[in-house]
């Protein structure tokens, strides 16, 4: 009965938030932040070289909030050309959870979400990540990174119909002038 609630627990955090500073602004360079998977694989932001860079940042009772933004994704992802040119990189903020036994009951649910939305999803046990990347606790967060290592655009909170558009046509003219399209 336990287990099966954490992993219902677990399960809403779909991916992606915190004070550091400030959130990053567009314009900035990438942040210098690490964070590894339910495997403990870690990926650095400033090792995507080439590469247009999306990063999601949440937490369990902020993963609804932009719902409509993965949506797009989604649809968006159904073909190769995004899926192999976009560094996508959903966070769970999972801080409170790294402890024994609970720690790998999280994991197992992360290692289950991944396979379902078909994309890894990190794990920011201490709030590190969230933290160099100046993302606020409780909301989710949005960054788009170019494939020059400069921030495209970056929002905290839902993303109106208009940021969602925005930045969907900042990820396309990226995609595209990666290809020489």
């Amino acid at each position: 009965m336990k287990r099966a609630w954490l992993t219902m627990l677990v399960l809403g955090l779909a991916v992606i938030t915190a004070p550091a500073e400030a959130l990053v602004r567009a314009g900035a360079m990438r942040p210098a932040a690490k964070v590894a998977d339910a495997d403990d694989l870690v990926i650095d932001l400033r090792a995507i070289n080439g590469k247009p860079t999306l990063v999601l940042y949440e937490d369990k009772d902020s993963a609804k909030l932009n719902a409509p933004f993965k949506d797009d994704l989604a649809r968006l992802a159904r073909g190769d050309r995004y899926k192999n040119a976009v560094a996508l990189v959903p966070v769970a903020d999972l801080q409170g959870y790294d402890y024994w036994p609970i720690k790998g009951f999280v994991r197992d649910a992360i290692r289950s979400e991944s396979k379902k939305v078909g994309a890894t999803i990190y794990c920011d046990w201490d709030g590190s990540f969230q933290r160099t990347a100046g993302f606020r606790r409780g909301t989710s967060s949005v960054v788009l990174i170019g494939s020059d290592g400069r921030v495209r655009f970056s929002s905290e909170g839902a993303l109106s119909t208009e940021d969602r558009a925005r930045v969907l046509a900042l990820l396309r003219l990226e995609v595209e002038g990666a290809s020489g399209s």
